[in-house]
C-alpha cells in the first residue's frame, strides 16, 4: 500500500491539506462544539453538531446550515445529526443560528470532507501512433462526427482546427485574435464552445460551419482551462482543484466539485474528457491522467502516462502531457501533449 500511495503522490503531485478553522471564535455567545471532530470527515459519514453555551443562555431553537443551505433545526440544545453522504468534497461551512428570547446569534465552523475512495491504478495499451504537429501547444482535443478537433494556446498564435489525425491534413482552421490565449473546447447542442485563458472570454461557434455566433464573459472571476460535457451540461477547469458545471444555454455556473484523491486535493487539473460517465483529466505538468467521479469529485482511477515519453526523443520536460479525446466509434482514447511530435491511440483497463 505504501508503494501505491507513493506512486499516486509522484503521478499527481498531491499535497495533504489540513482542516483548519478560519472563523473560530468569531462569536462570543455560542460556538459549535468541535471537540469530537476528526481532522477530516469522509463523505459517507454523519456529523453530530452541538452548541457550546458558555453564558448559559436559555435556547429556544437552533437552525443549521451547510454552505448557507438550511439542512434542519432542533429544539433547545438538542444535537443535530447531518449526513455527509451527498456533500461535495472539500471545505464545508457550518452555521448554527441560535434563537434565545427575542434574539438570535450565529456560530460557524469550517470542516473538510475528503474522499474515502482508494484510486485504482489503471493500465493502458497503445493501439496506434500518429504524427502530431510540434507547433501545436495543445489545450483541447475532441472528436465530433468522427473528426478530430484540436485547440491550442499561446498569445498571437492560438487557433482551433479540424483535421485528419492519420495524415495531419487540415480541413479547416480558425485563428483567434492575437490578444487571446486559446484554451479548451467542447461540442454540445450543435455548438462548439471555446475558452480563453486569462481574458475571461468564451466563444460559441456553429458546429457545422465553425462560424462565430457569440462571445461571452465568464460569470466568475476565474481562468479558463479545460472543457468537456455530459450531453446536458458543460464542465470546465480553472487551474485549481475545482471543476465548474455550466449551463451551455446561459453560460452561467450552476455548481462545482472539488477533486480529491483520498485526503489530498488535486490542484491544476486541466484538459477534460467525458468517458462512460466519468471525467478524465490531465494534471498540469504531470504525466498522469486522473479519472474523476463527476458527482463527488473523488479520484477513482489513475493512469501513469510517463512511459509515453520514451517514444519521443524530440520533446523536453516542458512539453507536458495535455489532450484527451474519446472516439466513441472505436471506443479508444487519443492522448497527446503540448508540442508533442506524436499522438497515441490507447485502450484502458484495470
Amino acid at each position: 500500500m505504501k508503494k501505491y500511495n507513493f506512486l499516486i503522490a509522484i503521478s499527481l503531485g498531491i499535497a495533504l491539506i489540513g482542516c483548519g478553522d478560519t472563523k473560530k471564535g468569531e462569536n462570543s455567545l455560542f460556538t459549535i462544539d468541535d471537540s469530537a471532530f476528526p481532522a477530516h470527515f469522509t463523505s459517507p459519514e454523519s456529523i453530530s453538531i452541538g452548541i457550546l453555551n458558555p453564558k448559559s443562555k436559555e435556547i429556544d431553537s437552533i437552525t443549521y446550515f451547510v454552505n448557507d443551505k438550511k439542512v434542519g433545526s432542533t429544539k433547545g440544545t438538542e444535537k443535530f445529526k447531518f449526513d455527509l453522504k451527498n456533500q461535495i468534497l472539500g471545505y464545508q461551512f457550518l452555521k448554527a443560528t441560535v434563537y434565545f428570547g427575542s434574539d438570535s446569534s450565529d456560530a460557524t465552523k469550517r470542516i473538510e470532507v475528503v474522499s474515502n475512495v482508494t484510486p485504482k491504478l489503471l493500465n493502458y495499451k497503445i493501439v496506434n501512433t500518429f504524427p502530431h504537429d510540434t507547433a501545436s501547444f495543445t489545450e483541447g482535443l475532441e472528436f465530433h462526427n468522427d473528426t478530430l478537433y484540436e485547440s491550442t494556446g499561446q498569445h498571437g498564435t492560438s487557433y482551433f482546427r479540424k483535421y485528419d489525425y492519420k495524415t495531419g491534413k487540415i480541413y479547416k482552421q480558425i485563428d483567434l485574435d492575437k490578444k487571446y490565449f486559446g484554451e479548451g473546447i467542447t461540442f454540445i447542442n450543435g455548438k462548439l464552445y471555446q475558452l480563453t485563458w486569462q481574458e475571461r472570454t468564451g466563444f460559441v461557434y456553429d458546429a457545422k460551419t465553425l462560424k462565430l455566433e457569440k462571445t461571452f464573459t465568464y460569470e466568475k472571476d476565474i481562468e479558463g482551462w479545460g472543457m468537456t460535457n455530459d450531453g446536458t451540461y458543460i464542465y470546465q477547469t480553472d487551474k485549481t482543484e475545482k471543476i465548474w458545471k455550466m449551463d451551455p444555454k446561459t453560460q452561467k455556473m450552476i455548481d462545482y466539485i472539488n477533486v480529491y484523491s483520498g485526503e489530498s486535493k488535486i490542484k491544476a487539473i486541466n484538459e477534460l474528457e467525458w468517458i462512460n460517465g466519468k471525467i478524465y483529466t490531465n494534471v498540469w505538468q504531470k504525466d498522469a491522467i486522473a479519472v474523476v467521479n463527476p458527482v463527488t469529485g473523488a479520484v477513482e482511477g489513475i493512469l501513469d502516462m510517463s512511459g509515453l515519453r520514451k517514444f519521443m526523443k524530440d520533446i523536453t520536460i516542458d512539453d507536458v502531457l495535455n489532450g484527451i479525446a474519446y472516439n466513441p466509434k472505436t471506443k479508444t482514447i487519443f492522448v497527446t501533449g503540448k508540442n508533442w511530435s506524436k499522438m497515441f491511440e490507447i485502450t484502458v483497463s484495470e
